[in-house]
């Protein structure tokens, strides 16, 4: 958050002090920082698969809601939860600007780290459909040109903190109508959209999804886009959900989180992880067993705020680590800060990306995006709206600028790049995601080093 003397705080001032002083830290106590890391990685990553994941599932099947549809909104919202604490720390705690800077400053890392860790992860080819990827790219472009033109002055009022949930709220109004929209534009622009579909049609016949019954997958595929709406009554639908993680085998419960795996490897990360398992296992109901399956919405809430914990610890340690090794703290808030807020969205998107849910995938990649853009709406709204009538909440615009071209740019890029790739998520788009993200990165530390452009903001002590 940036001062009257025309620096900003280290973001280590936004956490509490470490277990470690500074000189005990370069002594070796940092090993200690670094194992807590990838402990944290390997808690996210059982949260998303065990329990976070596996709810979002039955919500999909209980509301009927298609791949994309799901992905952008209760898979975006639930892995996007620790930007919305972080949101409401920076409006009223901290009072500073640590939620602009945290969920502007990873947005670019979410469209291009994460695509490119879905691409070069994954060993399915996923294939893509065109409309929900224009549909959540088009609404994030408008949530960016929203947000950007609302603390271009510094200053943000109700009425422009309300219309961020207007947005959002005509966003969701469009996913209620995303089929018949969809059927609309099909029709309306047919020479191209037909041969599409007839591709995309054939691509699901040849690979059918992990899980599908042969006979029955592309039926069901045809049967989601073609309904008259959102919610689904026809039960061959519910497969699409169930069929991920083996639960339309309702007869037979699932096996416990304590069964030991077979592999060798697996057998030690499983020994590592038995104490997060274990606590898991006692504050989660695991709504993949018969016992729990109707307490899905109270794992998913309860996944969700887990999710927020281990990221807030996770970005804390990696802080102070790199405060520790004496990376500069603008090149910290463009890599590892930026990364470490955005490990929920990586895991969850790389898992349903592995089992060939391409449309779940990138709609969670952008969806996550545009509920970002809520979470800087709903906080200033409250503050402005309700306890702090008075005048507007006081924000810094600095890097305006190259942050919207920045954005904007990305933006346009994956979705040429997804287009010119044969609308599918393979190694090939994963590598050009991860060289333009290096691109935009190193970029991004020249100017906030000031080695290009005008940028005289500093760190303060620094």
């Amino acid at each position: 958050s940036e001062n009257g003397t025309g620096c900003i705080l280290s973001s280590s001032s936004e956490f509490p002090e470490g277990f470690f002083t500074p000189q005990e830290r370069k002594d070796g106590g940092i090993i200690i920082y670094f194992l807590i890391i990838l402990y944290m990685f390997l808690a996210v990553s059982i949260v998303c698969d065990d329990y976070f994941l596996p709810s979002l599932e039955i919500i999909s099947e209980c509301l009927g809601l298609s791949q994309d549809v799901a992905g952008a909104t209760f898979m975006a919202a639930g892995s996007s939860a620790p930007e919305l604490v972080t949101a409401f720390l920076g409006v009223f705690v901290t009072k500073g600007d640590i939620g602009i800077s945290t969920i502007l400053g990873s947005a670019i890392y979410n469209l291009l780290g994460i695509s490119a860790a879905c691409g070069l992860l994954s060993s399915v080819v996923s294939r893509l459909s065109c409309w929900p990827l224009f549909r959540d790219c088009l609404a994030y472009t408008i949530s960016v040109a929203a947000v950007l033109a609302m603390i271009s002055d510094n200053r943000v009022y109700w009425y422009e903190s309300a219309s961020l949930l207007l947005i959002y709220g005509c966003y969701i109004l469009v996913l209620c109508f995303d089929i018949k929209i969809n059927q609309y534009l099909m029709k309306k622009f047919s020479p191209c959209c037909t041969c599409l579909t007839k591709a995309m049609e054939e691509n699901n016949e040849q690979q059918p999804l992990v899980g599908w019954r042969e006979e029955s997958g592309p039926l069901i595929r045809k049967q989601s886009r073609t309904d008259s709406g959102i919610f689904q009554d026809k039960p061959d639908y519910s497969q699409l959900s169930t069929s991920v993680y083996g639960l339309d085998e309702i007869s037979e419960d699932h096996p416990s989180v304590f069964t030991m795996p077979e592999e060798d490897m697996k057998r030690i990360l499983w020994v590592l992880s038995l104490p997060i398992i274990t606590l898991l296992y006692l504050t989660i109901p695991d709504c993949r067993r018969q016992f729990w399956r109707n307490w899905f919405m109270v794992t998913f809430l309860i996944a969700a705020a887990w999710i927020s914990a281990i990221t807030y610890v996770l970005v804390w340690m990696i802080t102070i680590a790199g405060e520790t090794l004496g990376i500069p703290e603008s090149v910290m808030g463009l890599t590892l800060l930026a990364a470490g807020t955005s490990v929920p969205d990586t895991v969850a998107s790389v898992l349903v990306a592995r089992k060939g849910n391409g449309d779940m995938a990138m709609s969670n990649i952008v969806g996550s995006n545009v509920f970002d853009m809520l979470c800087l709406g709903i906080p200033w709204f409250i503050k402005t709206a309700f306890i702090n009538t008075s005048g507007p909440i006081e924000v810094s615009s600095s890097g305006l600028t190259y942050t919207a071209i920045s954005l904007i740019c990305s933006v346009v890029f994956i979705f040429l790049a997804v287009h010119l790739n044969g609308w599918k998520i393979d190694k090939k788009l994963g590598a050009i995601c991860l060289v333009l993200y290096l691109v935009f990165t190193i970029l991004s530390i020249l100017y906030e080093l000031g080695i290009i452009g005008n940028n005289p903001i500093g760190v303060c002590g620094n």
